[in-house]
């Protein structure tokens, strides 16, 4: 039976400078213990990172300096199974929307009645999930994303969750090699990928949010942006120069979202 309680724990991260954010933590519905950080003041924006990531693949990025120099607060969180949050072994862990589920009792956990939110690359199809289930969202950015996680049977997600069950090809090589330099938990992230939040394209037309999608021109291997913008209703839809890799680094990505969510 799941715990409804949410309990607080609070720690502090290795940091040798007074700007570093500290780490905290909290037990989601289940008692995994996801950890997020949380800066600034004002608005709060939330960010979601993206597969074989942390909340860290944010620091440094123009989007998050811009977001807290303009007096937003920015949330960011690890996913479960990722970087300090906990990296549970079995299925039912991330079953039945797990993810999407620590970001609502993360939200609660901060007592918030409304924030806005930045997905990029698996963190945006996460998000998509989430613009169904909280009506809190009121703004929200689908980064680095096309419209093909709308397909269940996407053969990109399914390319990449074998590879992580040992069956790896030449289109996955790179990321498993990456993985292992980070010592990711290849359990997890298999898991991740076979229990991947779904939202149907048509499910996408009842999204309440305004939404901005945005992508870089050389990042087009999740499908079309542009297709995934025409199928949001609120949404607006901007191609800057960058790869899927990089682009979400750029100050013409933050540009364009701060400028969204200002």
């Amino acid at each position: 039976m799941y715990k409804t309680t949410i309990s607080a724990i609070f720690t502090m991260v290795m940091c040798t400078t007074p700007i570093c954010a500290q780490t905290e933590f909290f037990n989601s519905f289940d008692d995994t213990k996801i950890a997020y950080t949380d800066e600034g003041e004002g608005d709060v924006v939330l960010l979601i990172h993206g597969f074989i990531n942390t909340k860290e693949s944010w620091d440094k990025t123009s989007v998050k300096e811009d977001l807290l120099a303009e007096g937003f607060r920015v949330v960011a969180l690890d996913l479960r199974g990722n970087g300090e949050s906990d990296k549970p072994q079995t299925e039912d862990a991330y079953t039945f929307d797990a993810e999407v589920m620590d970001i609502l009792f993360l939200m609660q956990h901060l007592r918030l009645k409304k924030y806005m939110a930045v997905g990029y690359s698996r963190g945006s199809i996460v998000l998509a999930k989430l613009l169904l289930k909280d009506r809190r969202v009121k703004k929200a950015v689908l980064g680095g994303m096309g419209i093909d996680f709308t397909n269940y049977r996407w053969s990109r997600k399914i390319k990449f969750m074998n590879a992580f069950n040992g069956r790896v090809t030449e289109e996955t090589k790179e990321a498993v090699d990456y993985a292992k330099s980070v010592n990711a938990d290849f359990r997890s992230l298999y898991l991740q990928q076979r229990f991947q939040p779904f939202t149907k394209k048509s499910h996408l037309a009842y999204v309440e949010a305004k939404v901005l999608v945005i992508a870089g021109n050389e990042d087009l291997n999740n499908g079309s942006p542009e297709a995934l913008h025409k199928a949001i209703p609120k949404s607006e839809f901007v191609l800057v120069d960058g790869n899927h890799n990089e682009t979400y680094k750029t100050p013409a990505f933050s540009k364009s979202v701060v400028s969204f969510l200002d």
